[in-house]
């Protein structure tokens, strides 16, 4: 740019490379949108754009932030970058004035070639020495050893720069390139890869695969630290004192603090990133655990078990095929207004029962539940059911009879048996004392064991005994799918009344059957019952998730089910308990992301 030979002046060689380096960039650019197909979303049934959805969207996109930044792997690969990157842009941009002034005594055209030489080196040893070098230390130390060498390596690198500028020898600088490289070259490599593992945690802990948000979130970072890079290398020029009108020998002190700054500033910023990764520990067992869990639950997903439901079990024994949609069901058309109303009066007309779910979006299943906190959502749900169904009684769980008690309502509540007999036994002790004490409606024993294949028949059997034993005066019965009763009488037999789980969501049935497709399931049980009576204890549909071949989880399909269904248990006089009353994150461990979102009410 500054040789005659080339071109008349800097400026003027600036505006033409400007034009030479735009066009093939511009081109390059242009081509994934003309080669990349993507799929016509003309016919989807995206929200409309308006002021109120984009003020939602903007709200969750500020929630997944939050979400994001509350993992502290992620927080640690966002600020490490932060400081790597950024302190390197800060004297990035002061490069041609250290090489210019440092080895040149302020005259560019001496410098020729050397100012390109550093960027061009760079880039090279990145792409044929750092990269390959990088790839293999990651395999075969891990990711974080292979992080702190090559950072280690580029912090000797910034020492050689310091020591290697030495003016009339331009070229001993390019020995100290491949070191300094290792820098930014490995930066990106490392950290995309360890990104992906923590979306593998991210997902595994919600149930959602977020990388769009993670990658906007950690670019967004990088963008940021860049403008703030900008500035600070504006700071440090000044602060030197640096003219870029005088020669070197004028300014010997401003010129020595600029290539010391250039030298040191990102050593500060390496170290910084270096001190915050100490202690990172996703290592690649741990990476490698939390990959397996996610494939193990997306085998569930696909094709043939879902939440342990077999996908089409009722047309394997009954035949449902080509069955329509049920007398009672709202309109295939209805609009929105229209069913957000119905779904209110819905709600508003006092369902028979709700399953209760006590648990706080974060919380899991083994934290003790707070009086208050049952209490809190217990005011909610009371105005709409008569009934609440528990699902243990014990860790808290106790205090939700007595709860539903002082808001007049009806209990049907349940010890939670599994594969642990000494759990199982204090979950039946806890049950039996309440029961004992006028708590208890209907005492639950067991949900679902045998579709998990924990427990076998003759184990829940004993325990159906002891708690009726203990309860002559209460109804005891146990929960399964409804097809469990039919394939095993005898526990028709001992239980006082049947209690089925109901969910043609979890069998793969698209929306417009389902209330058809849930009235045959009640009619298989009716058919082998006698005259034990039936109640439905679970059924629903969840309202955001992964599709389950025909079965699509929505919030418009969601409030369709609960309209159409309570329509349905309404005109048929089924007792129907409702799943669920608030949205369950916890559950995602068990069903996937699917599986935690089946709340009416958050």
């Amino acid at each position: 740019m500054y040789d005659p030979e080339w071109f008349p002046s800097a400026d003027v060689a600036a505006r033409e490379l400007a034009i030479w380096v735009a066009i093939p960039c511009a081109i390059c650019a242009m081509i994934p949108a003309l080669f990349i197909k993507s799929e016509s979303t003309l016919n989807e049934d995206y929200e409309p754009l308006n002021l109120s959805n984009i003020g939602g969207s903007l709200t969750k996109i500020r929630d997944s932030f939050k979400e994001a930044f509350k993992i502290k792997e992620f927080r640690k690969l966002c600020l490490s970058t932060f400081f790597i990157f950024n302190a390197f842009n800060t004297v990035a941009s002061l490069t041609f004035f250290v090489i210019v002034y440092k080895l040149f005594n302020g005259d560019a055209g001496a410098s020729g070639v050397w100012v390109s030489f550093f960027g061009c080196l760079g880039a090279l040893g990145t792409t044929f020495i750092v990269i390959p070098i990088v790839t293999a230390l990651s395999k075969k130390l891990g990711k974080k050893k292979a992080f702190m060498i090559c950072q280690s390596i580029s912090i000797l690198g910034y020492l050689m720069l310091y020591f290697l500028f030495i003016p009339g020898k331009p070229w001993l600088y390019i020995l100290a390139l491949p070191f300094f490289s290792f820098g930014i070259g490995s930066l990106f490599t490392i950290m995309m890869s360890m990104t992906a593992d923590v979306i593998d945690i991210d997902e595994l802990n919600t149930g959602k695969r977020r990388e769009g948000t993670f990658g906007a979130i950690y670019w967004w970072m990088v963008k940021v630290g860049y403008a703030i890079a900008g500035a600070l290398s504006g700071g440090i020029i000044w602060l030197v004192g640096f003219d870029s009108d005088l020669a070197t020998i004028e300014q010997q002190g401003a010129v020595d603090g600029l290539h010391a700054f250039f030298c040191f500033f990102p050593m500060l910023g390496t170290l910084a990133a270096m001190f915050i990764m100490r202690n990172y520990d996703v290592t690649e067992k741990r990476a490698s655990e939390i990959r397996s869990q996610l494939d193990k639950r997306k085998s569930l997903n696909n094709g043939v078990n879902t939440s342990f439901y077999g996908l089409n079990k009722l047309e394997s024994l009954m035949s449902l095929k080509g069955k329509s949609s049920y007398l009672t069901d709202v309109k295939d058309d209805i609009s929105l207004d229209e069913l957000k109303s119905a779904f209110q009066k819905s709600l508003s007309s006092k369902l028979h029962g709700i399953c209760f779910s006590p648990y706080r979006e974060g919380q899991n299943v083994n934290q003790r539940l707070s009086g208050t906190q049952i209490d809190d959502r217990m005011e909610v749900i009371a105005p709409y059911t008569s009934w609440i169904r528990s699902f243990s009684s014990r860790n808290g769980n106790e205090l939700i009879p007595l709860s539903a008690r002082s808001k007049g309502l009806k209990s049907m509540i349940g010890a939670w048996v599994s594969g642990n007999e000494a759990q199982n036994n204090l979950e039946i002790e806890s049950l039996i004392d309440l029961a004992k004490k006028g708590q208890v409606d209907i005492a639950v024993v067991g949900n679902e064991v045998l579709l998990r294949d924990e427990l076998p028949m003759e184990v829940i059997i004993d325990y159906l005994k002891r708690v009726k034993k203990a309860l002559p005066n209460t109804p005891v019965g146990y929960v399964d799918a409804y097809y469990q009763f039919v394939d095993h009488p005898e526990l028709i037999e001992i239980c006082d009344v049947l209690l089925i789980n109901c969910y043609p969501f979890w069998e793969g049935c698209a929306i417009g059957k389902s209330t058809a497709y849930l009235n045959e399931m009640y009619e298989m049980v009716k058919q082998v019952a006698g005259e034990k009576p039936i109640i439905i204890t679970e059924t629903g549909w969840p309202n955001e998730g992964s599709e389950n071949l025909e079965a699509v989880p929505s919030m418009i399909n969601a409030m369709k089910y609960f309209v159409n269904v309570t329509n349905w248990s309404k005109d048929k006089g089924v007792e129907m308990f409702y799943f669920s009353s608030f949205d369950e994150s916890w559950k995602v461990h068990q069903e996937g992301d699917v599986g935690a979102r089946w709340g009416n009410m958050g």
